[in-house]
């Protein structure tokens, strides 16, 4: 065992193969080349929303209304469907469906766009991806009933073969979404964001589909490897792919009842450090957090990770913040709970320096530990 997998050591994201350090310097560059592009807009008499760049999605200005669009792929937890149905003769890739349009759909409504149409890339390893016909068809009606939950029409995508790109028995997934902001006045990019404004929690499911990496790194620690048992009666394996919550009901039923969140985060990548995402200065301070999924404390104990590798890593049991006049945050709690979304008054936002303070837990970060624009 090397010392990386001794259950003593701690077992930190970038040693199973991200670093965000790496990663991000690119995405800072390809949104400037990419805003160099705008311009060609005006030849079909629209424009960008500026200030979206470096948001989870990007806004058109097509003039009635906003046009929002966004392009997100599974990632890795693909993997572990793969293996789970090795180990136990079940398929999860209804499961898997899900986490895909969630990681696309969940990004689109952080600027307060109706999901409209999702778009599908499947693209397999070689043909023989297709012949599990128990496996094609979970992915088939998994993804048209995650469809039917957010409402947006599945119009169609792509299946390639691609041998020698991607692995042999593997496939890759990802998920475009459009949307759109109408009335233009839902639109939420930050610039309503003020001192006062409370910050709600809406509750994950588990892992989503972030930080599954670090967990499959995990597997080479445990005997039982994904078959490990863990709190609640289910393995390791099966609580990893518990599907990722989609949030896109609770957005369309805020903007039912008439509240206009300020901002809205996907925590995603970099865990709850995404609540520092807004470009503005602010310190944010959380005085209460959510509990922590079964699967995420398990992942925490058994890495040996501390509180700030593990909540600058991993959702932690939020995955998504609305940032909501102080006035409608009890009944942003109501909604969302009325729709089956735990949720929870966590923080606020206030003047200060840019940071993030999640007091309960004695952590902060300060401006430096978010780069993405």
């Amino acid at each position: 065992m090397t010392a990386e997998n001794s259950p003593t050591t701690p077992l930190t994201y970038e040693q199973s193969g991200v670093v965000y350090d790496l990663i991000d310097p690119l995405k800072v560059a390809a949104q400037r080349a990419a805003a160099s592009t705008a311009p060609l807009l005006a030849a079909h008499g629209f424009s960008e929303v500026a200030a979206s760049r470096g948001e989870s999605a990007y806004v058109v200005d097509v003039g009635p209304f906003y046009l929002a669009s966004i392009v997100e792929c599974l990632g890795s937890k693909a993997l572990v469907a793969d293996e789970m149905q090795r180990l136990t003769g079940r398929s999860f890739y209804a499961g898997i469906a899900q986490d895909t349009i969630a990681m696309a759909v969940n990004d689109l409504i952080t600027v307060g766009a109706t999901p409209l149409v999702v778009q599908a890339y499947w693209a397999a390893g070689g043909s023989d991806w297709f012949s599990d016909a128990e496996r094609a068809q979970a992915l088939v009606a998994g993804w048209k009933q995650a469809c039917e939950v957010c409402g947006v029409a599945w119009g169609g995508g792509e299946t390639p073969a691609l041998a020698g790109i991607v692995e042999a028995g593997r496939i890759d997934l990802a998920a475009s979404c459009t949307g759109l902001v109408n009335p233009k006045s839902r639109l939420t990019l930050g610039d309503r964001l003020s001192e006062g404004d409370a910050i709600v929690l809406l509750a994950s499911s588990g892992i989503h589909a972030n930080g599954l990496s670090l967990a499959r790194k995990l597997v080479e620690r445990l005997p039982q490897g994904y078959l490990t048992p863990i709190e609640g009666g289910q393995t390791y394996g099966e609580a990893l792919l518990a599907p990722t919550s989609l949030y896109s009901p609770v957005t369309e039923a805020l903007a039912a009842a008439g509240i206009l969140p300020h901002y809205a985060a996907n925590i995603t990548g970099h865990g709850w450090r995404k609540l520092l995402r807004h470009p503005g200065t602010f310190t944010y301070r959380i005085h209460t957090v959510p509990p922590v999924p079964p699967v995420l404390a398990f992942i925490q104990q058994q890495a040996q990770q501390d509180n700030e590798e593990a909540y600058g890593t991993l959702n932690m049991g939020a995955g998504f913040a609305l940032y909501v006049p102080a006035a409608d945050a009890e009944r942003t709690v109501a909604i969302a709970r009325g729709l089956g979304i735990d949720a929870w008054v966590a923080g606020a936002v206030e003047a200060g320096p840019k940071q993030l303070l999640i007091e309960p837990l004695g952590l902060s970060w300060n401006a430096d530990a978010l780069q993405l624009r």
